[in-house]
């Protein structure tokens, strides 16, 4: 079995990518769950087993260093995400405010880009949206993308990455709800995809 206990930096630092050019990494592919753990075991994507020993969060196209000094690149999984869009509509102040604090009192993670709102989807499609559906103000539209799971990491210090911005759109589920009202008062970061957090 491989052990890469050793990381080296991303794929795209000039020093790596001219490695990486001379070499044939194993390339192994990490679960948002396993790319925060200190200790993973898997398989890399030729069915080798790997150990991967860091006590830090990993992105997609980060290198590693095995024992052997095998160069090891991480992929990352993606996610599915619900995109709530206000870009289209017409949404009042108070309808979007209640809308955030219904939502954020269900202490999902959130991340802001460009006029949309995403949540990771832990369940199924179908219990996100009845999930949300009865808070949708009038003009919202919903969808799904597939994302990287570091769109919504937080601004925690110990995070070592934030989102790269690359996603991928995966079909066309749009439609919106009737406005509704529901009102609590909770205090959540919010993680934009730009990087900025407030």
């Amino acid at each position: 079995m491989l052990v890469a206990e050793t990381y080296l930096g991303h794929g795209e630092d000039a020093d790596l990518a001219a490695r990486l050019a001379d070499a044939d990494p194993v390339r192994v592919v990490l679960s948002d769950t396993e790319r925060q753990r200190s200790r993973v075991r898997t398989e890399s994507t030729e069915g080798e087993d790997v150990g991967i020993v860091v006590a830090r969060d990993l992105a997609d196209g980060d290198v590693l260093e095995t024992d052997d000094g095998t160069l090891l690149v991480v992929e990352l999984a993606a996610i599915e995400a619900l995109v709530l869009s206000f870009a289209d509509g017409d949404v009042s102040p108070t309808a979007a405010l209640e809308l955030g604090h219904a939502l954020g009192n269900r202490h999902w993670d959130l991340a802001m880009r460009d006029g949309e709102a995403l949540f990771p989807v832990p369940d199924t499609r179908e219990r996100m949206l009845a999930a949300v559906g009865d808070d949708l103000p009038e003009g919202v539209e919903t969808r799904f993308e597939s994302v990287p799971p570091t769109t919504f990491d937080d601004a925690d210090p110990d995070h070592s990455h934030g989102s790269d911005g690359h996603s991928h759109s995966h079909g066309d589920d749009s439609h919106s709800h009737d406005e509704g009202a529901h009102s609590h008062t909770h205090d959540h970061g919010v993680r934009t995809i730009d990087g900025a957090d407030r």
